[in-house]
This record gives C-alpha cells, sequence and structure tokens, in this order.
C-alpha cells in the first residue's frame, strides 16, 4: 500500500491523491516524500499531461511531518537531519519550478493544490510549493504553520516561501505565532489563491487553462522585490530590528526555535532563493539537534495526544458522558456546565437557589454573546448550546445522569451533604466526581454509599481556557469510575493527567512551593523584581508573586491554615505565612481588591509593586545570583514532581510533564520537570539540589529515586518513558 497514486485523465491531468493507509490524516513520511517525487517525474515527463493536481483522499489534506520520522532522522546526527530536510526541498523545489526552462521560465506543467479540508504544516509547505492553492468552503478546516507551537518551526522551505509571499510583517503571525486561519481568513492573508465549492473540479479546470506566466513565482521572476522591504532597505531594516526586539521580549531567549527562525528569514532574506533554502535547512538542523525541540515535541504532541487518546485509560466499555449534573453554580461549576453543553452533553446546573443557579447558566450566554460578537458563534448555536442547560434548585433533576460533578464550597461538611442528595437521586451505576483542588478524595468518598464510583475531576480556572484536567483516584476507585472521568474529559476535548489521591494531588503539589519559593524571597531582602524576571527568564508564563495575585492571596492563607492543622509540628512554611498572613490582613488579596504584591488601577490592570513591599521587607543590600535564584524556583517545582512519582502519586511521567505545561505553565521549552531535569542530568540535577539543601533547608534535598539514578547515570525518559510506573 502507498501513500501517493497518480490518476491521468482523458484531458492530460495528472490527479495525485495523497492517503495515507491506517491514518485518519495525512501525514508525510520519507517514504512517502519518495513516492510523490516518483509520481511528479513521471508526471513532467510523460508528454501526455498537460497539469498536475496534488489532493487528499481524506476530508482533510494534511496534519504534518511524520514526527516519528523526524526522530529517526535525528538518530543518524546533524548531517541526516539536514540531508533528509534538502531532500524535501529538492521535491518541493522540483514541484515548484515544474520542468520549466531554467532561462525562459517557459514550458513548465501547471501543478495546483485542492485542500478539501485542513491543511497544516508540510500540509501547506507543499501546496505553496504549487502554482495554485484551491481551497473548500470549509468554515471547519484550519490552514497554518503551527510548528512554533511544538518547539521547531516551517522547515520543509514554508519559512522561505512564506516570507517572499507575504513579507517579513506579514508572515510574522504565521512563523512566529503558529496562527491558523480558516479558508475564507487564509485567502484574505494571501496564504492561499481561492476558496471554492468544489476545490478538485476548480483545480483540474486551471491547470488546464495556465499560461506559462502563472507559474512563475514572484522570487523566480526577474526585479523581484520582497514585500515591506529587505533587511537593508529603509522599511525593511526597521521590520527586522523590530521583530528581533519583539521575538526577544516575547521569548527571553529560552525559546531557541524563534531565534532560529527570525535568523532563517534575516539570513534568508539577503540571498538567492535556491540558497535561502539552504539556510533555512541549516537553522531547522540546529534546532531540531537542540533538546528543547525534543522535549517539546515529546510532551506538546507525542505525550499529549497519547493522553488525550486514552493511554492509561482501564479496560472498560465506552463511558461516553449522556446527561451530567453539575452541584454549585459559582465560578467553577458554571464553566463546566458550559464546556459540556457545548460538547453535546445534557446539564443539569443546581445552587442552593434558582437566582444563583440561573446566574451559573449566564456564565454561559456571556461566553457565547462574546463568541457571537467575534463571528465565531452564531444564535443559533447560542439557542442550541443554552437549551441542553437545566438550572435548578431541585436534586431531582438529576435522575438519569450518568455522571454528577461536585463544585460546591471547599468545605468537607458541605461537599458530604451534597454528595448525600445527589446519590439519593441518580441512577445505581452513576459516577460521582468531586472537583476539589486540595481536600482527599479518599475522605471525601467517606460520605458517598459507592465509594468505589467516587473520584476527583479537578478542573482549572477558567475553565473554558484550561486546557489540563486532573483525575484524582480515591483508595477505593474503581476502573469504571477511571474510564467513565477520562471519557468525559476526551468529550470536552480537555487533556486528562490520572493520579493517585495525596495532599494537593499533583499539580498544586508542584504549583504551591513555587509561589513559597518566591515569597520566601521576598522575606529575605530579594529584589521582587529580581524574583519576577528570574522565574520568566526560565520561562515561566508568570512569576510567583504575580501568580499568588492571580489565585488570591486569602486563597493561600486559607491553604497554609488548613496544612498547618494537618501537619502540626512538621509544617514547614513559617516564614511564607509571615508575609501572606501579613498583606491578608492589611486586605491586599491580589488582583481581585485590586491590591496585592502588585498595585492595580480601577480597571483591575497591574501597575508595578506595592510600595509598601520595600518598606515591610526591605531589599538587602547585595542581591543574589541570577542562576541561584532560577534554581531555587526551578527545583521547588521538579523536585516535588520526582517525591510525586517516587510516592506513587504520579505514575506516569509523561502525565507529569504534559500536566505541568498545560496546568500551570512550567517552562514550556523544556518539556517539564521531568524533561528539565533530563537535560541537566540526573548527576548534575542531585548535586545542584543538595547544594541548595545545605544553603537553603531540607526542602530542596535530593530524592533519593533522584540519587539512585544519578549513581547510575540513568535519565527518566530511559528509565519511566512511554508510561514505565516508578519501581
Amino acid at each position: 500500500m502507498t501513500d501517493f497514486t497518480m490518476q491521468k485523465d482523458a484531458d492530460g491531468v495528472a490527479i495525485v491523491t495523497w492517503d495515507v493507509p491506517g491514518k485518519s490524516m495525512n501525514v508525510l513520511s520519507l517514504d512517502g516524500a519518495a513516492e510523490l517525487n516518483a509520481l511528479i517525474d513521471d508526471a513532467l515527463a510523460d508528454e501526455a499531461v498537460k497539469g498536475i493536481v496534488i489532493t487528499s483522499g481524506k476530508k482533510d489534506f494534511a496534519a504534518g511531518m511524520d514526527l516519528n520520522v523526524i526522530a529517526g532522522m535525528k538518530q543518524g546526527g546533524a548531517q541526516a537531519v539536514f540531508d533528509g530536510v534538502m531532500t524535501l526541498h529538492h521535491l518541493l523545489r522540483k514541484i515548484e519550478l515544474a520542468g520549466m526552462d531554467p532561462k525562459t521560465k517557459k514550458g513548465g506543467k501547471p501543478i495546483a493544490a485542492a485542500l478539501p479540508g485542513t491543511a497544516l504544516g508540510i500540509g501547506l509547505e507543499l501546496p505553496l510549493a504549487t502554482h495554485r492553492i484551491f481551497a473548500a468552503e470549509n468554515p471547519k478546516a484550519k490552514v497554518g504553520l503551527p510548528e512554533i507551537m511544538v518547539g521547531i518551526f516551517p522547515g520543509a522551505g514554508g519559512t522561505t516561501r512564506l516570507v517572499r509571499k507575504l513579507g517579513a510583517m506579514g508572515a510574522a503571525p504565521f512563523l512566529l505565532e503558529g496562527k491558523l486561519s480558516d479558508p475564507a481568513k487564509a485567502k484574505s492573508a494571501g496564504l492561499i489563491d481561492e476558496v471554492v465549492a468544489d476545490p478538485l473540479a476548480a483545480a483540474r479546470e486551471w491547470v488546464l487553462k495556465a499560461a506559462d506566466a502563472d507559474l512563475v513565482k514572484p522570487w523566480d521572476a526577474k526585479g523581484y522585490k520582497m514585500p515591506g522591504g529587505e533587511p537593508y532597505h529603509p522599511a525593511g531594516f526597521m521590520t527586522f530590528v523590530g521583530a528581533s526586539a519583539m521575538v526577544h521580549g516575547k521569548t527571553l531567549g529560552v525559546y531557541p526555535a524563534a531565534k532560529a527562525l527570525l535568523s532563517a528569514v534575516y539570513e534568508g532574506a539577503m540571498v538567492p532563493f535556491d540558497t535561502a533554502l539552504k539556510i533555512e535547512a541549516r537553522w531547522f538542523t540546529h534546532v531540531l539537534m537542540n533538546p528543547s525541540s525534543t522535549a517539546m515535541i515529546r510532551s506538546l504532541f507525542i505525550n499529549k495526544e497519547a493522553l488525550e487518546k486514552g493511554a492509561n485509560r482501564p479496560e472498560a466499555p465506552d463511558q461516553s458522558v449522556r446527561k451530567v449534573g453539575i452541584l454549585g453554580a459559582g465560578m467553577m461549576g458554571a464553566g463546566i456546565a458550559y464546556v459540556s453543553a457545548m460538547a453535546g452533553i445534557e446539564v443539569v446546573l443546581i445552587d442552593s437557589t434558582q437566582e444563583a443557579a440561573e446566574r451559573g447558566k449566564s456564565y454561559s450566554t456571556g461566553l457565547l454573546d462574546k463568541a457571537i460578537s467575534r463571528r465565531k458563534s452564531t444564535e443559533e448555536k447560542k439557542a442550541e448550546v443554552l437549551s441542553r442547560i437545566t438550572a435548578t434548585t431541585d436534586y431531582a433533576a438529576l435522575a438519569g445522569c450518568d455522571l454528577v460533578v461536585e463544585a460546591v464550597f471547599e468545605d468537607p461538611k458541605v461537599k458530604a451533604e451534597v454528595t448525600k442528595r445527589a446519590e439519593a437521586v441518580i441512577p445505581q451505576d452513576a459516577i460521582f466526581a468531586t472537583n476539589t483542588s486540595t481536600l482527599p478524595i479518599s475522605e471525601l468518598a467517606k460520605a458517598s454509599a459507592r465509594p468505589d464510583q467516587f473520584i476527583g475531576i479537578h478542573f482549572f480556572s477558567p475553565v473554558d481556557k484550561m486546557l489540563l484536567v486532573e483525575i484524582i483516584k480515591g483508595r477505593e476507585t474503581g476502573a469504571r469510575a477511571v474510564a467513565k472521568a477520562l471519557d468525559f474529559v476526551r468529550q470536552i476535548r480537555k487533556t486528562p493527567i490520572v493520579v493517585n489521591d495525596a495532599r494537593f494531588f499533583y499539580a498544586n503539589r508542584c504549583i504551591i512551593p513555587y509561589i513559597n519559593e518566591g515569597i520566601r524571597m521576598v522575606a529575605e531582602g530579594v529584589s521582587p523584581t529580581l524574583i519576577e524576571n528570574a522565574a520568566k527568564m526560565m520561562g515561566m508564563p508568570l512569576g510567583p508573586l504575580q501568580l499568588v495575585d492571580e489565585t488570591s492571596i486569602d486563597l493561600g492563607v486559607k491553604i497554609a491554615k488548613a496544612t498547618k492543622a494537618a501537619m502540626g509540628d512538621a509544617y514547614p512554611d513559617g516564614a511564607v505565612d509571615a508575609v501572606i498572613f501579613k498583606l491578608a490582613d492589611q486586605g491586599r488579596l491580589g488582583r481581585k481588591t485590586k491590591a496585592g504584591f502588585y498595585d492595580y488601577d480601577d480597571a483591575g490592570k497591574r501597575q508595578g509593586f506595592w510600595s509598601g513591599l520595600a518598606s515591610e521587607w526591605p531589599e538587602a543590600d547585595t542581591q543574589p545570583d541570577l542562576t541561584e535564584i532560577q534554581h531555587r524556583l526551578m527545583f521547588a517545582q521538579s523536585l516535588e514532581a520526582v517525591r510525586a512519582l517516587e510516592e506513587g502519586v504520579l505514575e506516569d511521567i509523561r502525565e507529569g510533564d504534559v500536566g505541568a505545561i498545560l496546568g500551570w505553565g512550567f517552562a514550556p521549552w523544556s518539556g517539564g520537570p521531568f524533561g528539565w531535569l533530563d537535560m541537566l542530568g540526573a548527576p548534575r540535577a542531585a548535586g545542584i539540589a543538595d547544594s541548595l539543601a545545605e544553603k537553603f533547608g531540607p526542602r530542596f534535598a535530593a530524592p533519593q529515586l533522584l540519587k539512585d539514578m544519578a549513581a547510575k547515570g540513568e535519565s527518566f525518559y530511559g528509565r519511566f518513558g512511554a508510561g514505565k510506573q516508578a519501581a
């Protein structure tokens, strides 16, 4: 079976169809590229063929390059990667020149692309090499080059062609941000040429009528000038200076792909097109050989996709949710109701008063109205979604629910009461889930008459935006409950991780030490600006002080008090409490009160650090080294992740890394805490940890697992990769 086939019709049009066997989406392999190369040679050599159309046998065109092929190329080193990329460049350049005379640019055969649906990555780079791109009128289709999102950049000519087609400024959103567009917007932006009802028929008609001039790309024509100017043109100079500043401002130098992309564009703009392709290939090779690209591809693509497809789902029949009951119509409950209704699930939203329940439903109304104003939804869609949500105070409405998600106050007594009330009504086989971020699931399950059907489903706020859902197994949680939770998360298009019950589960267990370490440093006299910037320079989206302002300082106080009550004399965070308790006593509770570590204007926009910080906790005359601060912030999180694995709270390091990136934004360039520790190497990581422990206390002591791995020279992905559990 082959990936590409060709059919020549009586009019002289060769239809090349891309249809990878056994795949729902086409991906390009080196074997597939060789097949396409042979078919193009055949068609160009056949005098009866007047033109070529490349299309797909699937509903979409292509999802990109087969990442397993990229991984395979890397095994052969940089030269193997470069050679493999140049093989693709030669193929696409052959399509672009289409047999034309190199001097006169005449005599070539028209080649068009017909896209029935989504075209991403190489799925757009290939069409960009053809002479005209026709896309179907399919508003659900996405067109773009998202490679930057997984730590690489378009390396099969997409970078060079798009910049020469649109100019550096015009191409920037698609290359540097990975912006995806529907076909209509892609046409408006200049990515594709036509949006039609039948792209194959339109492409076929075009290749039969195309003239020699229609085949010559602007960059192959005499007198070509890059839109917006080349680097040393007055206008172009400003563009490239601005782009360099923008990229560094956004990445702070920790994302190698963005810098390499900009280098490829800048250097490529000053040389002939074919030389620019070689420059692009070299920079692509440089990025691909960087461990950051390996880690990002592994976590943000391969492992994320595996978890979404149920890599750790227990054996059980399909548990798709038909009707979900949600107890509590506050911010979390309202968000869960919205994403459930959007997924086509019938929703019963319950609160103590009808007013509160309706207010929870109105949250969905607000989000849908916003979507309509942005032309991302319609009044019909809004009415359809809202019709699925029943807002009520009547627990009898839960009859027929196969899943209930409790999202009431973080009070065990309140949770126990609503659990019993719901279980009195719901079917015997229904699964009951609690959305708690801190309370032990096994303790909450004591209120249930069916503890094997009781599970934790921890959503992150705001529910409609956050991609991660943390599923927590209690001591008695059964396999069907886990399967139900996973199937539900898949339905609402989130990424799940499954962990075992323990204080703070996994995500909060790692987030809290990060926040606490930043607060400790404030108490020590470390400059708050240095703390925040040190975190951002390691790729954290928010510094620890901004993060606690966002999540609210009074929540930190509540967690601290509850943790101290549970741990007694072993409680280690007294230095942190001295700071946050004082802020809370002064009414500085974070963004929600427009006063926390930062000051805010009336609209809630952050203005800068509160001036009182300097008087309450004066900055020391001598500030610590930047690297030391970064190590404290990164190891506070990473060592906790290792302990979670060591203790069996975390069963799969893939979940640890994906959960860290999606849950609280752990340095995505690193691939997650385990990916970062693998970059350091276990011996170096253990050594740094022990040095920090000697200076700052036992919270930094290297876990025994890390010490053992250091002694054996092991890596986390070497020992625990592909879902292998801790031994």
